[in-house]
């Protein structure tokens, strides 16, 4: 990729699960929930720090969500069987499409407009939609610091995330940096939904995936910062 192509290249900063706010009409749906809502299915603890933080890095439009993913999942699309969770599966059907028009549609909406928006400028767009992951699954700990997920049959998405990763093993040997882990990449997604539309010369979607466990706390608000310097030596802006 030349550098002019760098400098045209629009980056879109997203965050799904940003938080596990339950607005007031939905309450008492979630009264018998407190537990759930604090935990990994409530939200994404950890992902909007890390979006706020690359959006800043890269003087980028970040468009976040704070409401729970128990309400509505915005990372799946309309007919997905974990589109809604437990709690507001068995709701009322006109309920929950009160939820949809009221939650899922207006987030989705502002990540489209400043995707359209550049591309339709004449920009390709490079789409960082922020995540994290529990520690441990099933009584399995998960032996990743970072995941970057993508599709590897978008060449361009590959490039990048194999890019990243080198850079990151020089600037962070320790970092424990893993590709389509631990979730896969092409599995259904708002990135998926975009590929579907653009092709990787328009559009790139990457997954980042932080270990609650290790790139969380305070402390590591340091490893974080690598994350972001990384990219932004893949890219040309360092």
């Amino acid at each position: 990729m030349s550098r002019a192509k760098r400098l045209r290249q629009a980056i879109v900063v997203s965050c799904e699960h940003g938080g596990n706010v339950v607005p007031t009409r939905y309450r008492p749906l979630f009264a018998a929930h407190r537990a759930l809502l604090a935990s990994h299915r409530g939200y994404d603890h950890g992902a909007l720090a890390m979006a706020r933080a690359l959006a800043k890095a890269f003087a980028a439009p970040l468009a976040a969500a704070t409401t729970t993913r128990l309400l509505v999942d915005l990372n799946r699309s309309l007919g997905h069987p974990q589109l809604y969770s437990q709690v507001t599966r068995a709701a009322d059907p006109t309920l929950r499409r009160e939820i949809v028009e009221r939650h899922y549609l207006p987030h989705r909406g502002r990540v489209e407009a400043l995707i359209n928006s550049a591309i339709e400028a004449g920009r390709p767009v490079l789409h960082l939609a922020c995540h994290s992951f529990s520690a441990a699954f099933g009584g399995v700990e998960r032996n990743a610091d970072l995941g970057l997920l993508y599709d590897p049959q978008r060449v361009g998405e590959a490039v990048l995330c194999a890019a990243w990763q080198r850079e990151l093993r020089i600037l962070a040997p320790g970092l424990r940096v893993r590709r389509n882990y631990p979730y896969l990449g092409k599995s259904d997604g708002f990135t998926s939904w975009w590929r579907r539309r653009h092709p990787d010369t328009m559009y790139l979607g990457i997954e980042i995936e932080l270990n609650q466990a290790t790139m969380v706390a305070p402390r590591a608000r340091a490893r974080r910062a690598l994350v972001i310097e990384a990219l932004a030596r893949v890219l040309g802006t360092r």
